[in-house]
């Protein structure tokens, strides 16, 4: 062995990753743990995986990166909205840069070949590199005996032997390997990014058609409460309960209208900016029909571009009937029936 190795890991949280990090410790290694934030999953699953394993991890924001990414796929999506690909290439590329200013020799993963069907095939793993810059120098310890060896492989740095050649999807090998490691509540397999949730990627599909340079503070602001698509092609939010309501007036931007009913107990709603005069009327009438007001009952509806922090002008909306007779399918985002909850 050829002096000391330094390696950076990207822990996304789950078992494997955990893994990884089990099976290079074996070594005379020292590791490192990253983990991302983006406004499609957050770092504590990567931090609990890193506390679990025992090394230190690092949370690194990359959500304007990320978003632009997610806009315009070089490697297109899986099923909906998810370009995994794309994805795993950009956090090794952002993960090098930090591999660089620490002086490590390789990044690893805790990606087993052939376990998932688009983002883990032997091409899908060459492509990820190919994205990376980084050929070559990309360590996975669970299926490496199975892949081309890497530089750090090569040059003695890491022991090939001590390395492992886990194929497929079955999680059997994996959970003797727990075993082994005496590792007890870690993480079930699970979809953690929300890219591959069917109605949030129906939403962000309708904000990317309407705004195609929509902003990461926009993405955040359609992940609460119901979602209508208004006559002027913009987009409003309406709170389903109290945490959704305050959720939503604190990410409204300064150019975003935001409205609540001043007599009733009622939604908060949000459009998003770039409305048209019209759209103001129909959200209005949507909140007084999600409102407790009685059957007939006149709502005072306020509302105020950025919130009320200055105040607001205060039109007088008629409460429709409980539900939304009242509206046009054709107001509402093409899937909302699938996953308005």
């Amino acid at each position: 062995m050829a002096g000391r190795a330094k390696g950076v890991g990207l822990l996304s949280g789950g078992l494997d990753s955990i893994l990884a990090v089990k099976v290079l410790q074996e070594q005379p290694i020292d590791l490192l743990g990253l983990t991302f934030v983006t406004p499609f999953f957050g770092p504590s699953e990567g931090l609990a995986a890193g506390a679990m394993a025992g090394i230190e991890t690092r949370a690194i924001d990359i959500s304007e990166v990320h978003l632009e990414m997610v806009k315009k796929p070089r490697y297109g999506y899986g099923s909906k909205l998810n370009p995994c690909i794309d994805c795993h290439g950009l956090m090794l590329r952002e993960a090098a840069k930090i591999m660089e200013a620490e002086g490590a020799d390789f990044l690893f993963t805790g990606e087993v070949l052939g376990q998932r069907p688009m983002s883990q095939r032997r091409d899908s793993l060459r492509s990820v590199e190919k994205l990376s810059g980084l050929s070559g120098r990309i360590l996975r310890p669970l299926s490496a005996k199975r892949l081309s060896p890497t530089r750090v492989e090569k040059e003695g740095l890491v022991d090939r032997s001590m390395l492992l050649g886990i194929y497929g999807r079955s999680r059997k090998p994996q959970m003797e390997l727990a075993l082994k490691y005496g590792l007890r509540g870690y993480p079930q397999p699970g979809g953690g990014c929300m890219l591959t949730n069917e109605g949030f990627s129906n939403r962000l599909r309708n904000l990317l058609d309407i705004n195609p340079g929509a902003s990461v503070s926009e993405v955040e602001i359609i992940k609460w409460g119901r979602a209508f698509k208004l006559p002027g092609k913009t987009i409003c939010m309406v709170g389903r309960n109290e945490s959704e309501n305050h959720r939503l007036e604190a990410l409204a931007g300064a150019r975003d209208i935001v409205l609540r009913a001043s007599d009733h107990p009622g939604p908060t709603c949000v459009i998003l900016a770039g409305s048209e005069p019209r759209d103001l009327e129909t959200a209005s009438s949507l909140l007084a029909s999600y409102s407790a007001a009685p059957k007939g009952a006149r709502v005072t509806v306020e509302f105020q571009e950025g919130g009320f922090e200055r105040g607001g002008e205060r039109p007088e909306i008629s409460a429709p009937n409980p539900g939304r007779r009242n509206f046009s399918r054709g107001c509402f985002f093409r899937a909302a029936r699938r996953y308005r909850s």
